[in-house]
C-alpha cells in the first residue's frame, strides 16, 4: 500500500460517480470534487479503496484514481 492515513491527496482521473462514505452509501455526481481540489485519506477500507476527505464531504475512492502530493 503506497498510502497512509493523513496523507494529502488528489483525483488524476475524472469520476463517473462519486460514492460516499456513509453507513449507508450513496451515489453522489462527480462535480462535487475537482480535479485539482485536495484531499485527506481519513481511512483505508481496502487494498483497493480509501475514504477521502474533501470540502464536500467524504468519500470512497480506488486507489488508482488518486496520487500523493
Amino acid at each position: 500500500m503506497k498510502f497512509k492515513i493523513k496523507d494529502k491527496v488528489k483525483l488524476i482521473l475524472p469520476l463517473s460517480y462519486l460514492k460516499t462514505s456513509d453507513n449507508m452509501p450513496m451515489l453522489r455526481p462527480p462535480d462535487l470534487v475537482a480535479i485539482d481540489e485536495v484531499g485527506e485519506i481519513m481511512s483505508i477500507r481496502s487494498p483497493e479503496t480509501v475514504e477521502i476527505k474533501f470540502r464536500r464531504g467524504c468519500f470512497l475512492i480506488d486507489i488508482d484514481k488518486i496520487e500523493r502530493i
